[in-house]
């Protein structure tokens, strides 16, 4: 391990050495490679997270690139895995980076998830994220989720044992149903903070250290810079 690399972790005491052992020898999928995904997956790769997944379907459109910082406009056409795994290996060539070119569902869900300590949760459908939280639930796999819309955003961490994403929004997604951030429009540093504090609750489970977002739903709004968290 390049301890230099990892100064500013082995500085904190509440990870140190050991905690960036386990951050080294851990394994995470990244369901989606879009907004949310790029400021996960760069974290977990400049944090030294052994082995990552990642998982998405997609590939670079160039309207992508106003808040999909893993992406540049070389990256136009590309597999989204593809230039996920060449951004994270130029910030980290010591990470392992899987890739899962493609979509996620109820065939595939399982065997995908069950290679994997930790899943976050960076699609932008209810449907797969109401699959991704019930598998996780089935699995025991903690789980970071986090959503963004417009200036705003939520997080939660769902660990085993404890609150869903049924038992949080229900079975069934809001009546004007799931549609694309660029048609809704969306702050692109809105989905930096929400992915940021997303990699945050990774680190935090794989290392033990602080208070995950367990039982407690986080919000937040960039217009009226109101951050709340609701206990469930």
């Amino acid at each position: 391990m390049d301890n230099e690399r990892y100064m500013g972790h082995l500085n904190l005491c509440e990870i140190d050495l050991p905690g960036q052992r386990a951050l080294a020898s851990a394994r995470v999928l990244i369901v989606g490679a879009g907004g949310l995904g790029s400021p996960v997956a760069l974290y977990l790769a400049a944090a030294g997270v052994g082995t990552i997944g990642v998982a998405d379907a997609d590939t670079v459109g160039i309207s992508n690139l106003q808040r999909q910082i893993m992406h540049g406009t070389p990256d136009v056409g590309t597999p989204k895995t593809e230039s996920a795994r060449r951004a994270m290996t130029r910030v980290n060539p010591d990470v392992v980076v899987l890739t899962h070119d493609m979509m996620v569902d109820a065939s595939n869900i399982e065997p995908l998830l069950e290679g994997y300590d930790v899943v976050a949760d960076c699609c932008d459908n209810f449907p797969t994220r109401l699959l991704i939280s019930d598998t996780c639930a089935r699995l025991g796999k903690p789980l970071a989720y986090a959503a963004v819309d417009r200036f705003s955003g939520q997080l939660f961490t769902q660990l085993p044992g404890h609150r869903t994403m049924r038992d949080i929004f229900g079975a069934e997604p809001r009546a004007d149903g799931d549609c694309g951030c660029a048609r809704r429009g969306i702050l692109n540093a809105a989905v930096g903070v929400a992915g940021s504090l997303q990699a945050a609750e990774v680190i935090k489970i794989i290392t033990r250290t602080g208070d995950p977002l367990s039982d407690r739903l986080m919000t937040f709004d960039l217009v009226t810079m109101d951050f709340n968290i609701f206990s469930l």
